[in-house]
């Protein structure tokens, strides 16, 4: 089965908030596959890194300040289509906008503090990924129930007939 992989950081609000479990059973509940995560405090230079396409805008500073004021949790999730599914699960940016039975339309009210980073394409997943994870920190394993979350077809199965 091809899948794809992408990330997802915990920002500070919803670790402040005690939000994460509730935010990470929403991706296992959905069937993604968990390949890597941990805690940290984001470092300044890496956070420059990340929001550089942020770096002219009047929000800038207060964005670096919050995302560095309290450990984020990253995660690394694996499964077909990942990237759209993460987005979906997300909800858009303005979270007062977003649809409820997202993550942002059913946790926050915010435009940037909106608990939740998903990469937007799969290239821009490769190189946050690469930014926050070292290889070494993927973990390669079976999910066992994935044939229970994709059909055999999915899975890149051919049924013989009976």
């Amino acid at each position: 089965m091809t899948t794809e992989r992408t990330l997802v950081i915990l920002k500070p609000d919803a670790v402040n908030r005690e939000l994460a479990g509730k935010i990470i059973s929403r991706f296992e509940e959905k069937g993604l596959k968990i390949i890597a995560m941990k805690m940290e405090h984001l470092k300044p230079y890496v956070l420059s890194e990340h929001y550089a396409h942020h770096k002219d805008k009047p929000f800038y500073q207060e964005l670096m300040k919050y995302m560095s004021s309290i450990p984020c949790v990253l995660m690394v999730l694996e499964g077909k289509d990942s990237v759209k599914v993460v987005r979906k699960l997300t909800g858009i940016t303005a979270s007062r906008d977003a649809e409820p039975g997202t993550i942002r339309g059913d946790f926050s009210m915010s435009t940037q503090m909106n608990l939740v980073h998903a990469s937007d394409s799969i290239e821009t997943a490769k190189k946050e990924i690469a930014r926050f994870f070292k290889d070494a920190e993927l973990m390669k394993y079976e999910k066992m129930n994935f044939e229970w979350v994709y059909g055999s077809d999915e899975r890149g199965l051919k049924l013989g007939k009976k």
